[in-house]
């Protein structure tokens, strides 16, 4: 595996044939269960209680080491209790609309969910972004969004439903799978990965939708995430986003205890509530005292700061020293976004210039402040650009519809 493989792949192309069983609604999945449910589920199908310590440690363990999609594969059981399992359980994957691999490695998968109450089934998108040294993969949460951030493609999608446990973390499985990062498991020739250490080393709640509006769900699938006997991910790898939901975020240090990052975007109030409207309903102010509040906070665990570089929107030299003195004496670093366009966007990116000036202010007052260079914009994956894929082909279909409507009816 090298770092600075070339990947060759760049357009749209359907996912290439899988034998791992797609996600369904017919039988329950083990997979997203806590251990106590976990346990619970086997002695509902018949496991005798003094076995199910046993048992889910060793299903807990064919599912987050081993990677198993089979109780087949679950060689230390006997074949009667995986047939029994098999029968009862499922431990299949989200299916996988659409794969696409951008010229700098980023890997983006459209994933298909059963409907389970939304009335069809639902898609998300997952982002892996390989780096020297580490893979991260943005995970989603929520299937559209609430907060209708202006400068953000997901938030112009309604909210369909939160994602379940099993969703969530079905989103590492399958890029775990994809990528060869399971024990035995090939990676794809030609794939940029990191060049030593695991493939998937970093999780960030920063996909589509508001974690801190999924938090049951997000909680138990990033403890599943942080299991030290699973997939086993330091809780400081695991960075969990939000817009600002202030009452959540105390829970979240004390419940979840994953890095934090928090997308502000603006320094004044006014316009906070213009980029970020749900600043209308908890301001700067609250929010930087939940900050300050955040259990575990210190120069070991820095919370970051996530703004996005807006042309002529928040860009001056005084908008950079006011973000200093906000941040005061919070344990923080800021990362720099340069805006990334999508169709219909009413924003423009800063000049790198003024970024670069920018980051020179607050570098300057003691912030780490790297300027995260874009990574797969030409496959709309970068910060601010996932959207269901289906979403936009419906967009574009309706409009279609409208202008043949139109030229019919001028006929």
């Amino acid at each position: 595996m090298t770092a600075l493989a070339i990947v060759p792949e760049t357009s749209v192309a359907p996912a290439r044939p899988s034998l791992i069983p797609a996600l369904t609604a017919e039988k329950p999945s083990l997979i997203g269960l806590s251990r106590e449910e976990l346990g619970q589920a086997l002695v509902e199908a018949g496991i005798p209680e003094k076995q199910v310590r046993m048992r889910s440690a060793q299903i807990w363990h064919w599912l987050y080491v081993r990677g198993a999609t089979d109780f087949g594969a679950m060689s230390n059981m006997s074949k009667a209790l995986r047939e029994t399992l098999a029968e009862r359980f499922a431990l299949a994957r989200p299916e996988i609309v659409t794969e696409q691999i951008s010229v700098d490695g980023t890997r983006k998968w459209l994933l298909r969910f059963p409907p389970r109450g939304a009335g069809r089934p639902v898609e998300v998108e997952t982002v892996y972004i390989p780096e020297e040294g580490r893979g991260t993969l943005c995970v989603s949460s929520q299937v559209g969004c609430t907060l209708t951030c202006s400068f953000c493609h997901t938030g112009t999608q309604k909210l369909v439903r939160n994602l379940t446990p099993e969703e969530i973390i079905g989103q590492v499985l399958l890029a775990r799978d994809r990528l060869g990062d399971f024990p035995d498991a090939a990676t794809p020739a030609g794939a940029i990965v990191p060049g030593e250490g695991r493939l998937v080393s970093n999780i960030v709640m920063m996909g589509m939708g508001e974690p801190l509006y999924n938090f049951d769900n997000v909680k138990t699938a990033l403890h599943i995430a942080a299991d030290g006997e699973g997939l086993a991910l330091s809780r400081r790898r695991i960075t969990l986003s939000t817009s600002g939901v202030v009452p959540m975020i105390q829970r979240a240090g004390e419940e979840i205890g994953s890095m934090l990052a928090i997308s502000l975007h603006a320094v004044r109030d006014e316009l906070r509530d213009e980029l970020v409207p749900i600043n209308k309903k908890y301001p700067i102010a609250e929010l930087l005292d939940a900050c300050r509040a955040y259990p575990g906070l210190s120069n070991a665990k820095r919370i970051t700061f996530e703004y996005v570089m807006l042309k002529g929107v928040n860009d001056s030299l005084s908008d950079a020293r006011e973000l200093v003195r906000l941040l005061k004496g919070i344990p923080a670093k800021i990362n720099l976004i340069p805006f990334n366009p999508w169709p219909g966007s009413a924003y423009e990116c800063s000049d790198w210039e003024q970024i670069e000036t920018f980051s020179d202010v607050v570098n300057r007052a003691g912030y780490a402040s790297p300027i995260r260079t874009p990574r797969g914009r030409d496959i709309f994956a970068a910060c601010g650009q996932l959207k269901s894929a289906s979403e936009r082909m419906r967009k574009v279909d309706r409009e279609a519809a409208s202008v043949v409507g139109g030229v019919a009816a001028a006929l």
